[in-house]
């Protein structure tokens, strides 16, 4: 099935031509689930996640090997040529025309993500706001995933997937040594958070970027092997801000020992109903004619948490 990010760059399209609707900002280890966290599913391949990095290069072949732009632009006007043969002769052939797109998009990308990624524009204050130099581990950086965000944000970019980075050890997945690979886990990301939230704010872009900070399960309340925790899917919490959600809200609750959602139990699908209604969206009426049905991310389920709304 298609990832979150794909849906949302299909209902919601691109703000900006020369970047990817989706893009994934991978802090250095591929998560758990692999690529498939990103794909497009049976959604066009132009909507899968374009995974970026916050070193350099930031994308993979990002820098043209041909000897001079007239040559790399004379191989892409034959593959165009050769291309466009063939959708002459077969008609509509939705993974050729993704192809196509995606060259084109790549070509445009030469251009556009080098003034993206370079932070030299960024003044000492910022860069310091986020974390650029600081020793906790992880911070530099997730510091730099932050603040490359911020500029997508800027340019239009319509999804941005942000993964933690490596700390020595798994990232919030601590089966033992729970203390210390949770401080380490919550130390790389903290001062970085805050710093993207402040930055959306006085660039008064807060109010229409909505921020989702989520697993996909908790921790069980009581111990695993050498003082750990198991996975808990049956209750567990989230944050979000921004993009109109009511600051200061605190939305369900567990039972006294934070195992299982007692009150206002809230699924995967209502919080993809509630993002895409907070986004212009009715989860209902944004649908994908597959094998016969009209495929929905939130499926036959799904309900607009109301209660969180500013």
């Amino acid at each position: 099935r298609p990832s979150m990010g794909a849906w949302f760059g299909y209902g919601l399209g691109s703000e900006c031509q020369e970047l990817p609707a989706f893009i994934v900002i991978n802090g250095g280890l591929i998560p758990p689930g692999g690529l498939d966290n990103f794909n497009s599913g049976f959604l066009p391949a132009t909507y899968q996640g374009s995974i970026f990095t916050a070193s350099d290069p930031p994308v993979a072949n990002i820098r043209r090997t041909e000897a001079s732009d007239e040559l790399q632009q004379n191989k892409l006007k034959l593959l165009k040529q050769l291309d466009a043969s063939v959708l002459d002769r077969l008609g509509h052939v939705d993974s050729l025309e993704s192809a196509v797109a995606n060259y084109e998009l790549a070509y445009r990308m030469q251009t556009a993500v080098p003034n993206l990624t370079d932070m030299s524009n960024e003044t000492a204050e910022t860069q310091a706001m986020y974390g650029f130099d600081a020793k906790t581990k992880g911070t530099a950086t997730f510091a730099r995933q932050c603040l490359l965000a911020r500029r997508l944000v800027e340019r239009g970019v319509r999804f941005i997937e942000l993964t933690c980075p490596s700390v020595g050890h798994d990232r919030w997945d601590q089966h033992a040594n729970l203390r210390q690979g949770h401080e380490d886990n919550a130390g790389a990301v903290d001062q970085p958070i805050a710093a993207l939230l402040t930055d959306l704010q006085q660039r008064g872009l807060l109010d229409e970027t909505l921020l989702v900070w989520s697993g996909e399960f908790g921790r069980t309340p009581f111990a695993q092997g050498n003082n750990g925790r198991d996975h808990n899917p049956f209750g567990f919490s989230i944050w979000m801000a921004g993009g109109g959600v009511k600051g200061g809200t605190v939305y369900g609750a567990t039972d006294e020992y934070g195992y299982k959602a007692i009150e206002n139990k809230a699924e995967i699908h209502d919080l993809h109903a509630t993002m895409f209604h907070l986004l212009g969206i009715d989860h209902e009426r944004l649908t994908f004619r597959f094998s016969g049905r009209d495929m929905r991310l939130t499926d036959v389920h799904g309900h607009v948490i109301h209660e969180i709304l500013s």
